[in-house]
């Protein structure tokens, strides 16, 4: 997981078509998508809407020349929580439905419901369009270019320079993991390595934790010191200069937003 966190960062720095648009836009458009998703409501309209946003998600995929292995990786990561949250709607009712009609019965007085079994069809593929987008915003567009594009929409300075101390101290977290990671290598220790006592395992594991806890703490308070001495203080903000969005950019930023305003709105008239 932690090494997913330093690939991200490297394909976000890869040059394409997409990876050169605004931060601004990609973000809006993302947000614009996931918005419109969310407020489909629950019928079977949602798969009509999904194909043709997933249809603009493979566009603007292709667009960024991106392996879709990259996006594949990314996308099972996820799928194990939409599962967790979705498959205990087929035990339960819920008030999209009127009636239900029970298509397996099991002990304790469980059922499974066909329309519970729709809902959460939908609610998944709802999950995993919106994580899709999510995936393409993380993957054509850095860390710190999100950042200046909260800036520059004006989001609040507070907000903007504690997520730009918690990304930058991410990394050093990183960095610690795997030099530990390694070390335990150089020592032939895997905590995966049945050979090995269970308990042993969960020791060392336990004095790993501990040894990360504590080098965080001492670099967290080594990294403050540090700001101290550079001025920081409780009217320090992260400095964004002002950037005007380019004709390209409005125009891919106007396509992206009536392809989440049109494809709804169709979808549903014309169902």
């Amino acid at each position: 997981m932690i090494e997913e966190l330093f690939d991200i960062q490297e394909v976000s720095h890869k040059k394409s078509l997409l990876h050169s648009v605004d931060a601004r836009v990609k973000l809006i458009i993302a947000l614009a998508i996931i918005v419109a998703m969310v407020a489909v409501p629950y019928s079977t309209v949602v798969y009509q809407v999904a194909f043709y946003f997933f249809l603009f998600f493979i566009i603007l995929w292709t667009l960024s020349r991106l392996s879709p292995v990259i996006y594949i990786k990314r996308l099972i990561l996820a799928i194990p929580f939409g599962i967790m949250i979705c498959g205990f709607q087929i035990f339960f009712k819920n008030l999209y439905y009127t009636d239900y009609h029970t298509l397996v019965s099991l002990p304790f007085g469980i059922n499974i419901y066909a329309e519970s079994i729709q809902f959460a069809t939908i609610l998944l593929i709802k999950f995993l369009l919106c994580f899709s987008f999510i995936i393409l915003l993380s993957s054509t567009t850095t860390l710190e270019a999100l950042l200046e594009a909260a800036g520059r929409m004006k989001i609040p300075p507070e907000l903007i320079l504690a997520l730009g101390m918690m990304i930058r101290y991410l990394f050093v977290f990183g960095t610690m993991y795997l030099k530990i990671w390694d070390t335990l290598k150089t020592r032939l220790f895997d905590p995966f390595n049945r050979k090995l006592p269970y308990r042993y395992r969960i020791v060392q594991m336990g004095y790993i934790m501990g040894s990360m806890f504590l080098r965080s703490l001492e670099q967290g308070e080594r990294t403050y010191i540090s700001m101290l001495c550079r001025g920081y203080g409780r009217n320090s903000y992260i400095f964004i200069k002002k950037k005007s969005l380019i004709r390209s950019d409005i125009i891919f930023l106007g396509i992206g937003l009536l392809v989440s305003i049109i494809v709804p709105i169709s979808c549903w008239f014309n169902k």
